[in-house]
C-alpha cells in the first residue's frame, strides 16, 4: 500500500506565495518521477511540474519563472514552491509519482489534492 499525502494549500492575495509538500509513504522501493498536476473549476487537469529522480525538471510554459519543483528522496517528498502567484493559479493541486513497491509493481500514484486559491 502507497499514499501519497499534500499538504500546504490555502488562501493567498495575488502577487503571494505558497509552498506545497506532498509525502508518499507505505511500501516503496524506488521513486523515479514526481511532479504537480493542478485542475481548476470547469477545466481539465493539467502538468504543473515534473522533477526525476536525479533532480531533472521540467515546467509548464504558464509557471515557469514562478514556480519551482524541489524533493527530498531521503523523505520521499516532492515540493513545489510558488511565487508571485495569479488568480489564474487557483485550482486543486495534486502530486503524483511513479513508484515501484516493495512487492514489484509498478504504477503511477495519486494524491488526495490541496486546495490553492488565489484572491484579493
Amino acid at each position: 500500500q502507497v499514499q501519497l499525502v499534500e499538504s500546504g494549500g490555502g488562501l493567498v492575495q495575488p502577487g503571494g506565495s505558497l509552498r506545497l509538500s506532498c509525502a508518499a509513504s507505505g511500501q516503496i522501493f524506488s521513486i523515479y518521477t514526481m511532479g504537480w498536476n493542478r485542475m481548476a473549476p470547469g477545466k481539465q487537469r493539467d502538468l504543473v511540474a515534473t522533477i526525476t529522480s536525479r533532480g531533472s525538471t521540467n515546467y509548464a510554459d504558464s509557471v515557469k519563472g514562478r514556480f519551482t519543483i524541489s524533493r527530498d528522496n531521503a523523505k520521499n517528498t516532492v515540493y513545489l514552491q510558488m511565487n508571485n502567484l495569479e488568480p489564474e493559479d487557483t485550482a486543486v493541486y495534486y502530486c503524483n509519482a511513479d513508484i515501484t513497491t516493495n512487492w514489484g509493481t509498478r504504477a503511477d500514484y495519486w494524491g488526495q489534492g490541496t486546495q490553492v486559491t488565489v484572491s484579493s
